[in-house]
């Protein structure tokens, strides 16, 4: 079995972890706005999520010989460990329902300000608890600071997202003459009461003129609107941001969770029964994932929420459009926690709480992707700015508090 033993190699692990996790949530948000179900994008990406837990395992997890302390996975996988194997499978619980709940999310508040709140959220509940988990071995002057960072970037998280929808309300309310819309006051979202031109029309929607109009323009939004999944204009983003806190919460619970199925701290196990080695652990934490993912999704097809168009599993199977990126984000999901992890059993799940700095990477992706914040205010210009600096300072300062487990 490979391990992670220095201080270096765990911080490349989750350098790599960091990228990989801000990647899959921009390729999932590109599939949705492609017009793409949901349910059908995370059954394809649960897929590949399971079979990157299982290549970490019979890989990283079979290099090397086996010892008792530290079993091989194959050797551990029939060993009586099952106290530890369910706080794994309790992460992968949760940590399936965060990310099936920012799946919604992403469509009403953006990629960039649900990977704030989420991620800063995960960091001031769940970095807390790890450092009391792994008996404080990361340095406590250091990690703290850097928590509050975190929680300051929350805030600054809502305050982007609320001046961006106040450009974005400011626009659409001054729309002219190709399209007619009301505004509502219930959290900044638009209403599209209807679509008039006199132009030529889409011939593929029948409502959004040909041509493709400018980034950032009202008319940008009106065509997204049209082509994306999950509509947003007449709903309230006080739904998404209730979904994107409640996602957070669930995030701030899978590290603690994985934390104590690989080191015991409650002293479950039987006496002479090795602790779950990070593999066997993650192997468990991707199987409950998925069977969650699976049931919820396929509930979702014939019973959706949201408004989201009825679907069913001939449907689902025969929608091959987008699948190959979808089968990519599951893939980048499962390297990226499987790195986490192996970078945390090293030098502290605290510190390895750095990744949640991943906001940085799905935010380049937000505006060279989706172009989001394009003509937006002076004001949001700067609070973006502002969050970015923060995680930036937050991230290092979390790495610089890694610690060596013993």
């Amino acid at each position: 079995m490979y391990m992670i033993e220095s201080k270096g190699g765990a911080i490349i692990c989750m350098l790599l972890s960091l990228f990989f996790l801000g990647t899959w949530p921009a390729i999932m948000t590109l599939l949705e706005r492609r017009g793409r179900l949901p349910q059908h994008t995370y059954l394809d990406y649960s897929i590949t999520n399971l079979l990157a837990a299982v290549i970490i395992a019979l890989t990283f997890g079979e290099i090397g010989n086996s010892t008792p302390e530290s079993p091989n996975f194959l050797t551990q996988i029939s060993q009586d460990n099952w106290p530890s194997i369910m706080f794994a499978m309790a992460g992968g619980i949760v940590l399936s329902i965060g990310n099936l709940s920012t799946q919604y999310a992403w469509a009403f508040v953006g990629l960039s300000v649900v990977e704030v709140i989420t991620s800063s959220i995960t960091v001031v509940l769940g970095t807390t608890m790890n450092y009391f988990l792994d008996d404080r071995i990361n340095r406590a002057e250091i990690l703290f600071p850097g928590v509050g960072c975190f929680l300051i970037a929350v805030c600054l998280g809502s305050a982007v997202h609320s001046s961006n929808a106040a450009d974005n309300k400011a626009k659409l309310k001054n729309f002219s003459s190709d399209y007619k819309l009301r505004t509502v006051d219930t959290g900044s979202s638009i209403t599209k009461e209807e679509s008039t031109s006199n132009g030529s029309k889409d011939p593929e929607t029948g409502n959004v003129p040909a041509g493709k109009a400018k980034a950032g323009t009202a008319a940008f939004l009106v065509e997204l609107e049209s082509k994306r999944s999950i509509k947003v204009f007449g709903k309230s983003t006080l739904i998404g941001l209730a979904i994107t806190f409640f996602a957070g919460v669930c995030f701030s619970l899978f590290s603690p969770a994985f934390n104590i199925a690989t080191n015991d701290q409650w002293h479950t196990l039987k006496k002479g029964v090795p602790k779950l080695v990070v593999y066997t652990a993650f192997f468990w934490f991707s199987v409950s994932c998925f069977i969650l993912a699976i049931i919820l999704n396929i509930i979702f097809l014939y019973r959706p929420v949201l408004n989201l168009p009825k679907s069913t599993l001939k449907a689902y199977v025969n929608d091959g459009n987008g699948r190959g990126w979808a089968f990519l984000a599951g893939f980048l999901c499962g390297f990226g926690n499987g790195l986490q992890f192996m970078g945390g059993q090293a030098a502290g799940y605290a510190a390895a709480d750095a990744v949640q700095a991943l906001p940085l990477v799905s935010t380049f992706w937000g505006i060279v992707i989706f172009k989001e914040y394009r003509k937006s205010s002076r004001k949001t210009y700067v609070l973006l700015i502002s969050m970015l600096s923060m995680f930036i300072v937050a991230v290092g300062v979390l790495m610089a508090s890694s610690g060596h487990r013993k």
